[in-house]
């Protein structure tokens, strides 16, 4: 099974923190409240430069002891960052150096994505494509394919995050969830999904994303709520 970091996804689904301000000593809250993973949100932390980001995932994971997975989202897929697609990749290529997994987009450019994916797997850390749908949820044979190519492109985990219009849409996003044939992590964003942060591990999403403060994501659940619901369903 595949583990972040000391952390073994095989006996549990993990709760994420998405860091994305004051990394430290949000790093800090996000374990007092029951994470037990980090994502570092770095297109919304603006680190100065990559050695001060390395030096910051080192003290919060000597500080945390929490797994930490770097992220710099696209635009397109909900991310903040305005520089170059090359500056994107050669940043989370720095901070593969000091996190345990990293996370890049299904729709980021080929050749980057999977140079980092290749550079990712030689170090021994954990990869997870991911893509993310704002406007809708495509039909459950897409999400497969979706699924699927992520995969293909190198996933360890292959990360789906839609947005559903009606309760039928998250049942399909569900029913992908139990059928997916590979370790997966699914979401379906806002408040039609909002429950399955908690549900959708049940069905076999191995990840669920939830907020300290203010939320990254439209419907996340802080992560005080995550813990409790999942303390009772795990």
């Amino acid at each position: 099974m595949v583990h972040i970091g000391n952390f073994d996804l095989g006996k549990k689904p993990g709760i994420v923190a998405v860091i994305s301000e004051e990394p430290v000593e949000s790093a800090k809250a996000a374990k007092w409240l029951g994470a037990d993973l980090l994502e570092l949100r770095l297109d919304m932390l603006e680190f100065s430069n990559p050695d001060e980001m390395k030096k910051a995932i080192e003290k919060i994971k000597s500080t945390t002891g929490l797994p930490c997975i770097a992220t710099n989202r696209l635009q397109t897929d909900g991310g903040k960052w305005t520089g170059s697609d090359e500056a994107r990749i050669e940043l989370l290529d720095q901070a593969l150096l000091k996190a345990d997994a990293v996370d890049i987009e299904l729709a980021a450019d080929a050749g980057l994505r999977d140079s980092l994916i290749r550079k990712a797997k030689d170090a021994g850390k954990m990869v997870i494509v991911s893509s993310h749908d704002f406007k809708s949820t495509p039909s459950p044979a897409e999400m497969r394919e979706i699924i699927d190519r992520s995969f293909k492109a190198g996933a360890d985990i292959a990360k789906l995050a839609v947005t559903p219009a009606s309760m039928q849409d998250t049942l399909n996003l569900l029913q992908v969830t139990l059928d997916a044939g590979g370790t997966v992590c699914t979401i379906a964003m806002g408040d039609n999904g909002r429950h399955t942060r908690i549900v959708a591990p049940c069905y076999g999403s191995v990840l669920t994303y939830g907020s300290i403060g203010k939320a990254v994501a439209p419907g996340q659940i802080p992560i005080h709520q995550l813990k409790s619901a999942l303390v009772i369903l795990f």
